[in-house]
């Protein structure tokens, strides 16, 4: 079933003037102006000049009286669409095949079968707030069945982000307001007037006495809202896209069919791809269906490609997942990711040599949802943070691990607290219990001593860890550390804790 996510940007008008200017004080109030005439009124308040009182809709002079250092800035709706469609141009790249504009402060895309790449719906939702959040924007997300569901939700709630579980469309949206049903203000306006307030009570009312006063429209929104007709979403395109379609006169359903014009799009792209000198790293297949909906399958690549079999290969290992329906009249392929890809001529050779390339193998586990990447080192004592994650075919770093300490195979994503047997300061522990189970500890090396990190926040000013490599009965070895130096309480806790396990 397909799901929807609908990431609405209440803010985006001042959101956009303070990532045009980064001198804007976090806490100044701004407020967007909008003129008809000689009217003026607040189109868009950010949320400190809301807290001061100011409202869309007001009086621009009424806002200006309530606070005198109120940032007044003119309406600029092009600019606010130009920067909703390359936020748009970003989604399609790094969360969905299928993304179109919602409006002037949304979007729309299609994630069905995307959001294993991210983890599953909630990680996936919450890391697109985050990600909007860490670009300065103010972002909210739902998912449901139906783009008018996401939509409706999204604007209603209070925090920011909401799930509709699957097949609970109805009781998520019957006690909404007309107004998120999309339908025009002047209808909007009109049910109002004949007593409506909610989408469930419009749902209710017969159809005919509604489509003879105003159309088929308000029908056709509670239709798309259920799920009862389908609602395509055209994803968004630009000039430098590089696109390649093929249409068909009688729909195409059979498995070979799909293959053999799969293949046919691959050679065409490759050739727009080599006018253009570039190679391609995301590559979508959007499907379009006899009964108007779209399917998307994406395959991307380690580096920029241009190799017709291999592009092949990756689709037709997926196109497995099409659903073709009552027939497919139309296949696009798109490539939403490229980069310049310098020809390098390969050398005859009598004899082959070994081939370390891992491009392909890279390729493959990333398509089918898992993530591949290499660890690379970090200027920092302090263990977690000395590591990175870097792309798998990313260039060499120069930076290297200090090597006069032996560091653990194994380092735990959060360090473990155990309980242990030790004089302090010095000297490792006698014994420790770790996850119920009691090791008595026959060699031990330490203390190594790491500071904290006192340029990050205050409260490493003064702390330490005093880390041992300890060695059990069995020969098992771990590496443990104690908050604290063993003296000053104001070094750490002087609790002790689990952070790795050597070979």
């Amino acid at each position: 079933m397909t799901r929807v996510v609908s990431i609405y940007l209440p803010d985006l008008p001042t959101d956009r003037i303070r990532r045009a200017d980064p001198s804007i004080p976090d806490d100044q109030p701004i407020a967007v102006i909008a003129r008809s005439g000689s009217k003026r009124w607040v189109s868009s308040a950010d949320a400190a000049a809301k807290r001061i009182g100011v409202r869309a809709g007001m009086p621009a002079a009424k806002a200006q009286a309530i606070f005198r250092g109120l940032m007044l800035v003119d309406a600029d709706p092009l600019a606010d669409a130009n920067a909703l469609d390359r936020l748009g141009l970003w989604a399609l790249v790094h969360y969905s095949p299928i993304v179109a504009i919602d409006g002037i402060d949304g979007l729309v895309l299609d994630t069905e079968g995307a959001d294993h790449l991210q983890g599953g719906e909630l990680p996936m939702i919450t890391g697109i707030v985050n990600m909007f959040r860490s670009r300065k924007l103010t972002a909210k997300v739902a998912i449901a069945d139906t783009w008018g569901a996401a939509h409706a939700c999204v604007r209603a709630i209070s925090r920011d982000t909401v799930i509709v579980p699957r097949g609970e469309v109805v009781a998520a949206v019957e006690k909404l307001p007309l107004s998120l049903l999309r339908l025009p203000e002047k209808v909007v306006d009109d049910l109002r007037l004949l007593g409506f307030r909610s989408i469930g009570e419009l749902s209710a009312t017969p159809r005919a006495p509604l489509a003879l006063r105003f159309g088929p429209e308000p029908g056709r929104r509670l239709d798309q809202m259920f799920g009862r007709i389908k609602e395509p979403i055209d994803p968004i395109r630009t000039a430098e896209l590089v696109e390649v379609s093929r249409s068909f006169q009688e729909p195409i359903g059979a498995a070979e069919t799909i293959n053999k014009y799969v293949g046919r799009l691959v050679v065409q792209l490759c050739g727009e791809l080599e006018k253009r000198g570039l190679g391609v790293r995301r590559t979508d297949l959007i499907v379009h269906k006899v009964d108007n909906t779209i399917q998307a399958i994406r395959a991307g690549t380690a580096k920029p490609a241009r190799d017709v079999a291999w592009l092949t290969k990756l689709f037709k290992d997926r196109t497995d997942k099409i659903e073709p329906g009552f027939g497919i009249e139309k296949l696009v392929l798109v490539a939403v990711a490229a980069e310049p890809l310098k020809e390098q001529q390969k050398a005859s050779r009598l004899l082959e040599e070994d081939d370390n390339d891992i491009t392909p193998l890279i390729d493959i586990f990333g398509n089918r949802g898992q993530r591949v990447y290499r660890v690379a080192p970090v200027a920092s004592d302090v263990p977690e943070r000395s590591v990175r994650q870097i792309p798998a075919v990313a260039e060499e770093t120069e930076e290297s691990w200090v090597g006069h300490w032996r560091r653990p195979v194994r380092l735990f994503d959060r360090p473990e607290q155990i309980q242990a047997i030790a004089l302090m300061p010095d000297y490792p522990p006698a014994s420790i219990t770790w996850r119920g189970k009691r090791h008595r500890v026959k060699r031990a090396d330490g203390p190594e001593r790491v500071f904290g990190e006192w340029w990050r926040t205050p409260n490493e000013l003064e702390a330490v860890r005093d880390y041992f490599a300890i060695e059990n009965d069995d020969g098992e070895r771990y590496w443990i550390f104690r908050s604290g130096d063993g003296v000053d309480p104001q070094t750490g806790s002087h609790r002790w804790f689990m952070h790795g396990i050597f070979a």
